[in-house]
C-alpha cells in the first residue's frame, strides 16, 4: 500500500506540473509521515550523506561549458567542424551534429550544448534554406550527446549511486557516442541530397588549419581533460577542477571574448544549474532510501526470478520502464530512483554494471527528446520561437534513429566495453 501511494502522490504531483526535485520530496515525506515510523527529522541528513565526493564534478563541469558558451569558445568549434564537412551535401547540419559531439566532452550537459550550438547553427541553417523541421532536429537530437560523450553529468550521478568506476563509464561512453554522431551525420547528408543541397567547394587544407589554430585551445581541453582520465593522471573530479580552470584562463586572457564583469553572471548561472540538480539528487536520495528501507528493489529483484527472466528479457523492460520514466522525469532523478532497484538484478543476470549504464544513459539520451518533460525540446522551443509540437515533430525521424542505436548498444555489449576492455581499466 505503501508504495503504491509513493507512486500515485509523485506521479500526481508530476502531472500537475510541480518540479521534479519537490515532488521526489513531497512523496517520499508524506509516504514516510503516513506509512512508516522513521523520523523525518533525519531526512536532510540523508540528503546530505547522499551528496559523495565524486559529485563534485558535476559544478566544475557545468562552470566550464557555460565558461566555453559565453566565451566564443563555441562559435570557433563550429567554424572549425564547418572548415571540415561543410562543403558535403547537409554540410551545415553535418558540422552542426560534429560541434555538438565537440562541445559535449566539454560541457557534459545536453541542453547547455543545444544552447551553445544551436544558438549559431539554427540562425545558419535557416539562412542557408534549410527546412526548419531538418534544422531543428539535427541539432536537439545531436545535443542529446551530452549526456554520452565524456564527461558526463549523468554518468556521474550513475557511478556514485551504483558505486561503478566513473573513469570506467567515461570510457565505455566513447564508442556509443561516436556510433550515433556517424549515424546521425549520414541520415543527415541523405536527408540533404533528398532535398536538393549538392557539394560544394572545399575549404581547403588552408581554411581547415587555420580554423585548427582558432579554435586550438578550445579543442586542447577535450584532449587535455579526457585525455588525463583515461592514462590515470587524474581521476574524474579532478578532472572537473581542471576544466573550469582552463576554461576561465582561456576565456579572460587567450581569446578575450569574456570579460572580468561577466564573470558573476556565469558563475551565478552555473551555481542555480548546480543547485537544482543537487536538490534533485538530495530528493532522490530520500525517495531512494524509504524504496530500500520498504526492501522494494528486493521484492522486485525475487519477482524476477521468480519469474526465470533470462537477461535480454530483462533488458527490454529495463528499455520500456526507463522510455515511460523518461517522458515525465530529469535524467538525474531517474538514474537516482532505478539504478539500486536495477542494477543488482542487473548484475546478478550476469550483465556488467559499466554496460548496464551506458543502457541507462542512452535511454536519458531519448528521454531529453520526448515530450512532455524532454528538456532538449523545451531548449529549442525557446531558441527557435516555435511551438513544441513542431519542434517534436522535426525530432522524431531523428528519435527513430537513437532507438535503433539503442537496441544496438543493449544487446551488443562490446559497443560500449571495447574501450575499458582495452585499456584494461
Amino acid at each position: 500500500m505503501s508504495v503504491v501511494f509513493l507512486i500515485v502522490v509523485l506521479f500526481a504531483l508530476l502531472i500537475l506540473g510541480a518540479p521534479v526535485a519537490i515532488a521526489l520530496g513531497v512523496s517520499a515525506l508524506l509516504t514516510t509521515i503516513f506509512f512508516t515510523s522513521h523520523d523525518i527529522l533525519a531526512m536532510p541528513e540523508m540528503m546530505v550523506a547522499g551528496l559523495k565526493p565524486a559529485l563534485m564534478a558535476i559544478p566544475m563541469f557545468v562552470l566550464a561549458g557555460l565558461l566555453m558558451s559565453r566565451g566564443g569558445s563555441a562559435g570557433r568549434i563550429i567554424d572549425f567542424a564547418k572548415s571540415l564537412v561543410g562543403h558535403l551535401p547537409g554540410g551545415l547540419p553535418i558540422s552542426a551534429i560534429l560541434a555538438c559531439v565537440i562541445f559535449a566532452a566539454i560541457s557534459g550537459s545536453s541542453p547547455a550544448t543545444v544552447i551553445a550550438i544551436g544558438s549559431v547553427m539554427f540562425a545558419a541553417l535557416k539562412q542557408a534554406n534549410y527546412p526548419n523541421s531538418y534544422a531543428i532536429g539535427a541539432i536537439t537530437s545531436a545535443g542529446a550527446l551530452g549526456i554520452l560523450i565524456p564527461p558526463s553529468i549523468t554518468m556521474i550521478v550513475y557511478g556514485v549511486t551504483g558505486e561503478v568506476s566513473i573513469e570506467k563509464l567515461f570510457m565505455a561512453g566513447v564508442v556509443p557516442g561516436v556510433m550515433i554522431a556517424v549515424i546521425m551525420m549520414l541520415y543527415a547528408y541523405v536527408g540533404a541530397r533528398r532535398l536538393g543541397f549538392k557539394a560544394t567547394k572545399s575549404a581547403g587544407i588552408k581554411e581547415q588549419t587555420r580554423q585548427f589554430k582558432k579554435s586550438f585551445w578550445a579543442l586542447l581541453i577535450v584532449f587535455v581533460v579526457i585525455g588525463g582520465i583515461y592514462v590515470g593522471v587524474f581521476t574524474a573530479t579532478e578532472a572537473a577542477g581542471i576544466s573550469a580552470v582552463y576554461a576561465l584562463v582561456i576565456s579572460l586572457f587567450v581569446y578575450k571574448d569574456l570579460k572580468f564583469k561577466e564573470l558573476y553572471s556565469v558563475f551565478l548561472e552555473a551555481a542555480i544549474t548546480t543547485a537544482q540538480l543537487f536538490l534533485i539528487i538530495g530528493f532522490a536520495v530520500v525517495f531512494a532510501h524509504f524504496l530500500t528501507s520498504e526492501r522494494i528493489p528486493h521484492m522486485i529483484a525475487e519477482a524476477l526470478v521468480s519469474m526465470d527472466m533470462t537477461w535480454w528479457m530483462f533488458l527490454i523492460l529495463v528499455n520500456i520502464t526507463l522510455f515511460f520514466m523518461g517522458q515525465f522525469m530529469e535524467p538525474s532523478s531517474i538514474v537516482m530512483i532505478m539504478t539500486p532497484l536495477l542494477l543488482p538484478i542487473a548484475v546478478a543476470l550476469g550483465i556488467d554494471p559499466v554496460h548496464f549504464g551506458i543502457i541507462m544513459v542512452v535511454n536519458m539520451e531519448i528521454g531529453m527528446l520526448t515530450p512532455p518533460i524532454g528538456l532538449n525540446l523545451f531548449v529549442a522551443s525557446s531558441l527557435t520561437g516555435l511551438s513544441m509540437k513542431e519542434v517534436t515533430i522535426s525530432v522524431f525521424p531523428w528519435l527513430v534513429l537513437f532507438v535503433i542505436c539503442l537496441l544496438l548498444i543493449t544487446y551488443i555489449p562490446q559497443i560500449s566495453l571495447f574501450l575499458p576492455n582495452l585499456l584494461g581499466r
